[in-house]
């Protein structure tokens, strides 16, 4: 068996894909179907039990209050406290890491706050696919720090995470190198174009909202599969859209209201 290239292994996909350069942690052998019902097993990072950002008590006490807040899956939960998000804000904000607040990560654009993120975690999970345990193959749009590419590395088992600003995609390799998952893929590009080569995916997830579901994004999702993303409404403001793919067509719910920077396409 080949042995798994080093992080970062550098794939090139140029030929039949959208144009999107890539870095990822691992190659695809197959391309396994996203509901493929191989047992999936849950990835565990390692954290580091020591003293303040560093604690597992202070990543507890956001558990709490995530639960307090609402948030009921114990995937989600778990990943939540697995994840050490201090690692991936700036050193000037890291005493603000663990509060539910969204941070500036450069560049114009901001690190979600824990409980949306916890929040559209278990949206996935609750998809026709998720409640058959059968995550496989997870889009994220809008890579920022890497912070929620790392909480979907442990709830889903491939996820590809894309960003089109290159000064974010090179922090979110810096940020994620440490944890070495073996099932994150980082891509420069055009989010809005999606990634029809690692296409269908169980989940769709969208950091940026803008006034429509780009169609490329329901081309590529699965049958059973769910996209989550902030949209625009008629009155201006975001809120948070799932889109259902059955069968019979496209079921949309329109949820809370959320904010996100806006998106965009192109690259920069």
């Amino acid at each position: 068996m080949a042995q798994r290239p080093p992080f970062p292994a550098r794939l090139d996909f140029s030929i039949g894909a959208p144009s999107a350069k890539t870095v990822a942690i691992k190659t695809v052998a197959t391309r396994a179907d996203a509901t493929s019902a191989r047992p999936q097993k849950s990835l565990e990072i390692k954290t580091t039990a020591g003293h303040g950002m560093d604690s597992d008590a202070v990543r507890a006490r956001m558990v709490h209050k995530l639960s307090a807040m609402g948030i009921v899956s114990a995937p989600v939960l778990r990943a939540m406290g697995q994840v050490e998000r201090h690692r991936f804000v700036d050193t000037a904000l890291v005493n603000q890491a663990y509060e539910d607040t969204s941070l500036p990560i450069g560049l114009g654009q901001t690190i979600s706050k824990p409980n949306v993120v916890a929040r559209m975690g278990e949206l996935l999970l609750d998809s026709a696919l998720g409640k058959a345990g059968q995550l496989g193959r997870v889009l994220e749009i809008g890579t920022g720090c890497g912070y929620q590419a790392a909480v979907l590395a442990v709830l889903a088992r491939e996820v590809y995470s894309i960003e089109r600003l290159r000064g974010l995609h090179d922090k979110a390799r810096a940020n994620l190198r440490p944890f070495r998952l073996p099932n994150v893929h980082l891509l420069f590009g055009d989010g809005m174009l999606g990634y029809a080569k690692g296409a269908p995916y169980a989940g769709i997830i969208a950091a940026a909202g803008g006034d429509a579901i780009p169609q490329a994004w329901l081309d590529q999702l699965a049958v059973g599969g769910r996209l989550v993303a902030p949209m625009v409404t008629s009155g201006g403001k975001q809120a948070l859209v799932v889109v259902d793919k059955t069968a019979q067509g496209l079921k949309q719910q329109l949820l809370e209201a959320v904010h996100f920077v806006p998106l965009k396409s192109g690259i920069a």
